[in-house]
């Protein structure tokens, strides 16, 4: 019985990754743009900080964007987090885009590791979910398109 705990918690500090809570940090003077950040090309990797002035918004919502969004988090995102505020192994989304700036989300999704090193905030989560999110190896674009969907989880349209 202890080896079976112990491999079950094995795989999920192994699959489930942390992924953060989000605090208060939306600032409002976001873009009205169809373009993913700017400068990413659709093949770019992780690595490359994205800073606040490189995400544009849209208004209305970019259809394609939210459904290749959808897929992405059906693949990549479901098994630790859910739509609605419930914390599985990482926070639930809900209202994350509410909470936070699209840069520090995308950067969360692309640039773990360097977001661990440098921002309080995800170190703070780090403390409370105790597991690191795993690099997704999402492109720029494809954590653009993630965003996009967790927007239209939010509501917007």
């Amino acid at each position: 019985m202890k080896i079976a705990a112990l491999v079950v918690l094995f795989i999920i500090s192994i699959v489930f990754p942390f992924c953060g809570e989000e605090s208060n940090d939306k600032d409002s003077s976001a873009k009205s743009d169809n373009s993913a950040a700017s400068g990413a090309s659709d093949n770019e990797v992780h690595g490359k900080e994205i800073k606040p002035g490189d995400v544009t918004i849209s208004s209305p919502l970019n259809a394609q964007w939210v459904t290749d969004g959808k897929s992405t988090y059906d693949v990549k995102c479901q098994a630790c987090h859910k739509l609605t505020g419930e914390r599985v192994v990482g926070p639930g989304w809900k209202d994350v885009t509410k909470r936070r700036e699209p840069h520090w989300i995308m950067n969360m999704i692309t640039n773990v590791d360097m977001m661990l090193e440098k921002d309080p905030e995800a170190q703070k989560l780090l403390e409370q979910c105790l597991v690191r999110m795993p690099n997704q190896n999402l492109t720029t674009d494809q954590a653009r398109h993630v965003l996009e969907f967790m927007r239209s989880n939010d509501g917007e349209k």
